[in-house]
């Protein structure tokens, strides 16, 4: 059964946007070519949204391709299914890659195990919040938002796979 996501490439240099096209290629199977437009976040980059369908785990498997460009800034969603949990992939160079399971809603959900494992850990209030940030991926947020501001109206590519 097949899945929904959205990838977001945010920023990527010029020189690097056909060897991305390539890895989304290979990845969901047909030839791709996504709708580059100017970042205004980051004016020497370009940008490209695409929807796309394929198999669960698509997502990890788009993350993984992208992830070979460590210069590149990147989301990769992909929505809730029979049986699998929605997830959200950031990637952001110095910060490296953000997973986390998401709902419907598009919410980040944070299972219970890592939520007791931060309670007995946490020995005050700021090191409970300081948890509680990283296990939301806040500092991603923080280095992206910008960058998908930049983004509103911005044309959107539909990717099927094979």
């Amino acid at each position: 059964m097949p899945v929904r996501g959205v990838l977001y490439v945010h920023s990527c240099p010029p020189a690097v946007c056909a060897h991305v096209e390539w890895a989304v290629s290979r990845v969901l199977g047909i030839p791709v070519r996504l709708q580059w437009t100017a970042q205004p976040a980051d004016p020497s980059t370009q940008r490209a949204e695409s929807v796309w369908e394929g198999a669960a785990g698509t997502a990890a498997h788009l993350a993984a391709a992208l992830r070979r460009w460590p210069m590149l800034r990147f989301e990769v969603t992909e929505d809730p299914s029979a049986g699998v949990d929605g997830e959200r992939i950031s990637y952001v160079p110095m910060l490296g890659v953000f997973r986390a399971a998401i709902s419907a809603s598009g919410d980040i959900v944070v299972g219970e195990d890592r939520l007791r494992a931060l309670l007995a850990t946490a020995s005050a209030n700021e090191a409970l919040a300081h948890g509680l940030e990283c296990l939301l991926g806040v500092a991603w947020d923080i280095e992206l938002e910008g960058y998908r501001h930049a983004g509103d109206g911005a044309p959107v590519t539909w990717l099927y796979a094979v």
